[in-house]
């Protein structure tokens, strides 16, 4: 995988789960598929909190430990938190830029303990946000709408 792909897939990635938070009303947010399960809200925070924590813990290593979860209270409608989704990314694909194509195959050792190349780091990162923006359309069709056609 080169670098243009991964920001190309990526971008893709990201643009699908735009358009599937864009179908969601603030009135959803407190939605549960099921009990003790994530609201709409804290599906969505947990993208750019993954996102942030496995990027800045995990890659750069510039913070001490992962970071605890959003506080829910902090993002009453979707506006903030689609600000959120794009700060939180706007960081990784600026690191992203300054990447050599040399640099995806550099060991990174985590400190939670496995070593792993940098673009493996990248693509689980890609991989968690699929997996979630996956859950989305589910739960817009539990709620009677149509979800995400990709």
């Amino acid at each position: 995988m080169d670098k243009r792909y991964l920001i190309a897939h990526w971008e893709a990635v990201r643009q699908g789960l735009v358009e599937t938070t864009d179908k969601f009303e603030d009135a959803d947010l407190e939605y549960s598929p099921f009990p003790e399960g994530r609201t709409v809200r804290e599906m969505i925070l947990h993208i750019a909190h993954e996102e942030q924590g496995e990027f800045r813990r995990g890659i750069l290593r510039n913070i001490p430990d992962f970071p605890p979860a959003y506080p829910v209270e902090d993002y009453p409608t979707l506006a903030p938190i689609k600000a959120l989704l794009e700060a939180v990314h706007a960081e990784t694909l600026a690191f992203l830029d300054g990447v050599e194509e040399d640099d995806l195959d550099a060991l990174v050792v985590t400190p939670w303990g496995p070593s792993y190349r940098l673009i493996e780091m990248l693509g689980h990162i890609v991989e968690h946000e699929i997996h979630h923006r996956g859950e989305l359309p589910l739960v817009l069709g539990m709620l009677g709408r149509p979800g995400l056609d990709a």
